[in-house]
């Protein structure tokens, strides 16, 4: 199996975020607490023991822990990393003057796997839209870093050179999305063979998106403005669950800075910038260029769309001398309007799965992709319904019999 754009390390720091009342398993099991609630503890009160997911100290063990001498170095693992301005040279030893082989490379960046002060660390390389200097980005980075969800793979720092950005995610062991559902090597094999791998994955990426625009612990809305199944990894472990790569990539590069709308008055196109990929972007992101959390909400869409289908957002396919482009969404939506919809799910599930569950996703995702962008549903609505989703296909596996598939051997094509 070979690596792609993933990013993280055996240190990740993870807070699970789901509703109340709604019980959706965590991308990954926790074994220490979140750094952010102890630092609060600190200046307050500690939490209750079991009051949160991934936080098992209560306000006895952890006074204990500060105070038994076992001293500073284990009081400093309950504080938030700082993030890291690395300067230059640092990233430039640790890829070898980037002559390292590239993990990944795409039109708007590259990117190296390497070791930093002992981390497994991918440096993804790319542009601004606006120059920044060290103290905005790291006034930035202090927010960013704050971060700590299961779905989000962890920016631990950055370093500037001239025009470009030089951002330090954790390195994930895994897969894209994009991979998983289509198997470059063998179209016809997916790690993700069965209905709740699938709904799993739509639950992670929905809490994720969800954290990034809603979360109050982040002081701020955050834009993804990177929504898509290459950009998303699936973990290799005991289960499968999905990762969101990038977060932070539009705001630390300035493409969601709002110096770059249009103003009606007059034209200022030389600020606009495309930074979306063909069949992810939103139509009112194709015409302004502008970033928004509705826009997060279309390629979210999208993604949902590939995880049913197993399609490619967008392809061409030959008729006689000319080719034809084929959309996914255009697709999807004759197979609602036909009644059509078991056969337009992928057929590697072997029409293994609740129809009516199925159908539910499919109008979910349509309804992601509406055309006018007021009529695209918040995002926490969206993970409060596709929660409710999960636990209707974890009663239809119950009642199939269906287990869990252990994935802990290989990704790869059988």
């Amino acid at each position: 199996m070979r690596d792609f754009c993933g990013c993280m390390s055996k240190k990740m720091m993870a807070e699970d975020v789901t509703k109340p009342g709604i019980k959706i398993p965590p991308a990954s099991s926790q074994t220490s607490s979140s750094r952010r609630t102890s630092r609060s503890s600190a200046s307050s009160s500690a939490p209750a023991s079991g009051s949160s997911v991934g936080n098992s100290y209560n306000k006895d063990s952890w006074k204990s822990s500060v105070s038994s001498g076992s001293s500073l170095s284990s009081f400093r693992d309950f504080l938030p990393e700082n993030p890291h301005v690395y300067h230059f040279k640092e990233i430039f030893t640790a890829t070898n003057g980037f002559l390292t082989a590239k993990h990944s490379s795409s039109s708007s960046s590259a990117a190296w796997r390497c070791v930093i002060r002992g981390d497994d660390v991918i440096v993804f390389q790319r542009k601004f839209r606006r120059p920044i200097d060290e103290t905005e980005l790291r006034e930035r980075l202090l927010v960013i870093c704050k971060s700590h969800h299961s779905s989000l793979i962890k920016l631990r720092g950055a370093s500037m050179s001239g025009s470009y950005i030089y951002l330090v995610y954790d390195y994930v062991n895994g897969a894209s999305l994009a991979d998983c559902l289509k198997n470059p090597r063998n179209p016809n094999f997916t790690v993700l063979s069965d209905w709740m791998s699938r709904v799993q994955i739509a639950a992670d990426l929905a809490h994720g998106v969800d954290y990034i625009h809603n979360s109050t612990g982040l002081q701020k809305k955050f834009i993804h403005n990177h929504i898509k199944s290459s950009s998303i990894i699936v973990t290799q472990s005991t289960s499968l669950n999905a990762k969101i790569c990038h977060f932070g990539t539009a705001e630390l590069c300035g493409e969601t800075d709002s110096r770059s709308e249009p103003d009606s008055s007059k034209s200022n196109s030389k600020f606009i910038k495309f930074e979306g990929t063909r069949g992810y972007m939103s139509p009112e992101f194709q015409s302004t260029g502008i970033a928004t959390q509705k826009s997060d909400v279309y390629a979210f869409g999208v993604v949902i769309l590939e995880i049913l289908s197993g399609e490619e957002p967008l392809k061409y396919r030959k008729e006689k001398e000319n080719y034809v482009r084929v959309s996914l969404i255009e697709k999807t939506r004759e197979a609602v309007e036909s009644g059509g919809v078991r056969r337009w799910v992928d057929r590697r599930l072997k029409d293994s799965f609740p129809e009516e569950v199925a159908l539910k996703m499919t109008q979910l995702g349509l309804m992601c992709v509406e055309e006018d962008p007021e009529k695209r549903p918040d995002v926490s609505w969206i993970t409060g319904r596709i929660s409710k989703l999960y636990l209707e296909s974890q009663s239809w596996a119950e009642k199939m019999g269906q287990l869990p598939t252990d994935f802990t051997v290989s990704m790869a094509p059988r």
